[in-house]
């Protein structure tokens, strides 16, 4: 059998047994999607992106949605995207989840004009200090992570007297990966962050993110709350600037926004391989999302 596209998912959601509200929400994102496709005429296919039963050139394009296994996975993953690219069509490409993998991708940016939080990129293997680093950047809280990481891996945020209490675990991390320290922004936890949601380059909608109180990670997994949010111009502008200057315009893509020390909008991270899209928080994402597919499909 032939298919436009192949929606990818995690194996865990294929045909789950049990369906507790996280995995509906699963459910419920892809189908949303996968009814928008085929409103346009596409013949649509589900499966987990790592299949052993399925044929890659039997569909033209593969689109990656709930695949959030990959990272713990990421040489298998790896090994199948060497491969898959050669069979279909991916979007996002490789090139570009490659690109994303790496938050050395912000500095980058930043060159470009988009505004970032206070950075420093500690490279694998760097013997300076966690407090001699600290003490450097003239921070007073500083937040320290991997430069390849998600879901708030090995996320720390500490006062810069505190460094030493996280030295131990900075010397396991640096000999093994890249690290990234920057200054902790207070409104994250005032404000929260805003994930911009745009499909071809053009915003969709948006939603608040929030922190439980006492803790500075807005993810669901450590207490997050999503709140509906409507942006201004000048934020949609910050938003679609930002994703302008990536080095092909994704297909679609989650732009986390929040505020610095200064009260200015900065860039905290672009997620461009599996980002969560609220489809269902907003009637018109899902038939913007296969428009945006059917035009790259189209070009």
């Amino acid at each position: 059998m032939q298919f436009d596209l192949t929606i990818l998912t995690d194996h865990r959601y294929v045909n789950p047994e049990e369906r507790d509200v996280y995995t509906q929400n699963v459910l419920d994102e892809d189908r949303f999607l996968m009814e928008a496709c085929e409103r346009l005429g596409m013949k649509v296919h589900r499966t987990n992106w790592d299949d052993p039963e399925m044929d890659w050139s039997t569909t033209k394009f593969a689109i990656f949605r709930t695949t959030w296994d990959y990272f713990e996975r990421f040489p298998e993953f790896s090994k199948w995207l060497d491969s898959v690219q050669h069979q279909t069509t991916l979007i996002n490409s490789k090139e570009l989840i490659f690109w994303n993998l790496d938050k050395r991708y912000l500095i980058e940016l930043e060159e470009k004009g988009v505004r970032i939080p206070a950075t420093k990129y500690l490279e694998k293997g760097s013997t300076e200090s966690l407090g001699e680093v600290v003490q450097n950047s003239g921070w007073s809280k500083c937040i320290l992570k991997p430069a390849v990481s998600g879901a708030a891996r090995h996320t720390y945020k500490f006062d810069a007297e505190d460094a030493g209490k996280h030295e131990a675990i900075y010397s396991e991390l640096i000999a093994e990966e890249s690290m990234m320290l920057q200054e902790y922004q207070q409104q994250i936890t005032t404000k929260g962050e805003v994930s911009y949601i745009l499909f071809g380059g053009k915003f969709s909608h948006a939603i608040l993110k929030r922190a439980k109180p006492g803790d500075f990670r807005v993810q669901d997994d450590f207490g997050g709350t999503l709140h509906d949010y409507q942006p201004s111009d000048e934020e949609i502008a910050f938003a679609e600037h930002a994703l302008s200057q990536c080095p092909e315009l994704p297909v679609y893509a989650r732009v986390d926004v929040f505020w610095n020390n200064e009260d200015e909008l900065v860039l905290g991270e672009l997620e461009l391989i599996e980002p969560e899209l609220w489809f269902r928080k907003c009637d018109t994402a899902a038939d913007a999302c296969a428009k945006a597919i059917q035009s790259f499909v189209e070009a």
